[in-house]
């Protein structure tokens, strides 16, 4: 018999109502919201055409007098609840919230959350960034969009009180999930937000950027992130990787090589990590688990959402918006981009990254004023004032900006020049120098944060770059002070004339704010004491970055056939860098800086002509690097700019 479900309840309470100390505390502790109070959990093993279930949690509303629709999470990361420390199946586990806002649990709907095929409590094999064409599925493997289509079916038939339209959204690698689900779309899902969406992991996205490893995020994310024999509940927590440091640069100096730096980890921490580091070209490994080409098709209306400031997940969103619009004319297809870093969009605040402030709750205002707006549109048919195709919001300014396509039509490109004695302006530079040069060593590379961290910190994306400014491996240019405001919107684009003594070289370019030697102070004082305090970081002079990206340098021509430099020999090197939309206020400088390492956030290049993952300690060589600013070979950056 098919269960017939009419009503459900969700959550952990949030909190216990305090004894009450004056009418205002009680009416406050009686606000307190209770999932569990308004809907009631199942757990299902759905059915998929190959016979593999999938454990699926529903959260349905109590209230049966109305019909609500489906809003799906699928994910590899557990459809469980974290309680106590640790992750709970069972249907007397509810989280605290299971909407993206608690207008969704207001408002009602039927909360779905699934794991992925292979993943946890589900059967079947799973696969990372599953392959939406594989010729060659063995048994138990699966395609995204089939297992979404199946489970739309089952729980349309199988769960009450549901109005027959479904929606799905999910974060990062839900994100990707939430794209290859809706590729040859089932006919009920209406409206689908992919959010930060893993989208061609080699292309500037988690694995590689410019073709140079991501080396911090993913040996963290991976030495946790493993794979286990399914269906199980476990792990009840992930086990993170023991340093026997407070200093990741520290770490991985020490150990210099690729293949040095995995043998610290256990065989099935290596399991996912290994198959990233050793395909380090574009090859059919990567061109297989990119979801961009496959995104057809689609009949669901899609917002996708993206920061600025996401480490981890920054094109990704930028690329799944243009695949949508140029293999699907017809749908509603829209972007949204904050101020914000991996994730932060969900239920924090996003007033500020690190020292850098953005003068209002840019969270909540996405999720009250487009978010839910959108899903009520799509899925209940309410009106919605508030569509554009493109929310941006405007760094630097701090103000949200609606636009009819990204990158802006009415953006321009324009070249900040290179000059001689580290200038920087919209002309080419007159006749002066022809080169400046730094000697970069791999055994002493420029840092990424001027702190010790472990991972990759969401700060490092606006972080102050004044310590790099310092270093005689790292090139500065400034513009001069700027008499009105500058505002770029879309790709950055390095055009660069370089040579190397080695036979290759990573170019690390960042386009940076340099805020004016008066500006108000880092936030509020640290309330102080008869003792010294400690120093006070100042924003005046600070270096905030904007954007920064590496090419390595074999990858100049072809990200699938390196080629090495010949020492000496000047060549161009361009390549693009993620978007922006920044605007560089009145007072400000613009700076870009230029450098040959970036660690341990990417892994080191030896400046010799070796597979990387295969380098030996004897490969790494100090190299001179040139970038040069004469006449027919100036080095420059592109960028798009509003107005000018």
């Amino acid at each position: 018999m098919k269960p017939r479900l009419t009503a459900l309840a969700l959550a952990l309470i949030l909190g216990g109502l305090s004894c009450h100390a004056g009418a205002a505390d009680a009416a406050a502790a009686a606000a307190k919201y209770s999932l569990r109070e308004h809907y009631t959990k199942y757990e299902f093993r759905i059915p998929m055409r190959d016979g593999v279930r999938l454990f699926t949690a529903v959260y349905v509303p109590k209230d049966a007098g109305k019909r609500y629709p489906f809003l799906v999470q699928r994910t590899p990361y557990s459809a469980g609840v974290p309680s106590g420390g640790e992750l709970h199946y069972g249907v007397d586990f509810y989280p605290e919230h299971i909407g993206p806002s608690q207008d969704f649990e207001d408002s009602g709907y039927i909360f779905v959350k699934q794991d992925v095929r292979g993943r946890y409590m589900s059967e079947g094999k799973w696969i990372e960034m599953t392959p939406h064409v594989n010729p060659n599925r063995a048994k138990g493997q699966g395609n995204e969009s089939e297992d979404m289509h199946d489970t739309v079916e089952w729980l349309l038939k199988n769960v009450a009180n549901n109005n027959g339209k479904v929606g799905i959204l999910g974060t990062s690698y839900p994100g990707f999930y939430t794209s290859a689900s809706i590729i040859d779309s089932h006919p009920a899902i209406k409206a689908a937000s992919p959010q930060a969406p893993v989208t061609d992991l080699y292309m500037n996205d988690d694995s590689y950027h410019g073709g140079a490893f991501m080396l911090a995020g993913n040996f963290d994310f991976y030495s946790a992130f493993v794979e286990a024999e399914n269906p199980t509940p476990l792990p009840k927590t992930w086990d993170h990787f023991d340093y026997g440091t407070a200093d990741g640069y520290e770490f991985f100096l020490s150990h210099l090589t690729l293949s040095n730096i995995t043998a610290t980890m256990m065989p099935k921490q290596r399991a996912l990590l290994l198959p990233t580091i050793e395909h380090s070209t574009y090859d059919e490994f990567w061109k297989t688990r990119n979801i961009g080409p496959h995104l057809k098709n689609i009949k669901a209306a899609v917002l996708t959402v993206g920061g600025w400031y996401d480490a981890e997940d920054l094109q990704g969103p930028l690329s799944t918006y243009s695949s949508i619009k140029r293999n699907n004319p017809g749908i509603y297809n829209g972007l949204v981009m904050g101020p914000w870093s991996h994730g932060a969009w969900g239920r924090a605040d996003g007033k500020s990254l690190g020292y850098v402030k953005f003068d209002a709750k840019t969270g909540e205002q996405f999720r009250s004023n487009i978010l839910y707006p959108f899903f009520e549109q799509h899925l209940k048919g309410a009106a919605n004032k508030n569509v554009s195709e493109v929310y941006a919001f405007e760094t630097g300014s701090n103000v949200w900006r609606n636009y009819a396509a990204w990158p802006p039509k009415q953006a321009q490109p324009h070249t900040l020049f290179l000059g001689p004695n580290g200038t920087l302006a919209w002309k080419q530079p007159a006749a002066g120098e022809a080169y400046d040069e730094y000697v970069a060593d791999p055994r002493k590379p420029v840092p990424f944060t001027a702190y010790p961290a472990q991972g990759a910190p969401k700060e490092y994306m606006v972080g102050d770059q004044r310590f790099a400014s310092s270093r005689p491996d790292v090139l500065t240019y400034r513009s001069e002070v700027l008499e009105e405001d500058v505002t770029l919107a879309g790709p950055v684009k390095p055009k660069l004339y370089v040579s190397t003594t080695g036979t290759d070289a990573d170019w690390v370019v960042k386009l940076i704010d340099v805020y004016p030697a008066a500006y108000p102070g880092a936030g509020e004082d640290d309330e102080r004491g008869p003792d010294v305090p400690k120093p006070t970081l100042t924003m005046a002079g600070y270096q905030q970055l904007v954007r920064g990206d590496p090419l390595r340098g074999k990858f100049r021509n072809s990200f699938e056939k390196p080629e090495p430099f010949t020492p000496g020999k000047v060549e161009a090197v361009n390549y693009a860098m993620s978007d922006i939309n920044h605007t560089f206020r009145r007072g400000h400088r613009i700076m870009v800086q230029i450098q040959s390492s970036w660690f341990p956030l990417v892994d080191l290049n030896p400046q010799t002509f070796v597979d990387i993952p295969k380098a030996k300690p004897e490969d790494f060589h100090k190299a001179t690097q040139r970038v040069y600013h004469a006449p027919a070979i100036y080095s420059g950056v592109e960028v798009q700019v509003l107005g000018k």
